[in-house]
């Protein structure tokens, strides 16, 4: 299994606007392809900022190509991310996932 990760930070007077976004967008797309097998959003407020962790997990290289395009290494936005976002990074991680987490 493989973990995609992408950062975000949105100012936090946008942090509740920009997660239900998120739900609508990134969330759902990816829960929405074949081979997806889970999304995890973490934020954190920090002052007057907002900082978004997504992580999504994936079966196989193949299965993160057919949400994110042939550049899986490439962040994939949304319309109205630039409307949110401080920055928009280009990059996303993938990282090999050596024990998934456990409901115990």
């Amino acid at each position: 299994m493989i973990a995609r990760i992408w950062d975000g930070t949105t100012r936090a007077s946008d942090a509740e606007t920009y997660w239900h976004y998120l739900q609508e967008t990134g969330v759902r797309e990816c829960r929405e392809t074949p081979g997806n097998r889970g999304v995890q959003v973490l934020r954190r407020l920090d002052g007057d900022r907002a900082h978004f962790r997504f992580t999504s997990l994936w079966e196989s290289t193949d299965a993160i190509r057919a949400f994110a395009g042939e550049d899986i290494e490439k962040a994939v936005y949304f319309p109205k991310d630039r409307q949110y976002l401080l920055e928009l990074d280009p990059h996303v991680r993938h990282f090999e996932v050596l024990e998934p987490a456990s409901s115990k």
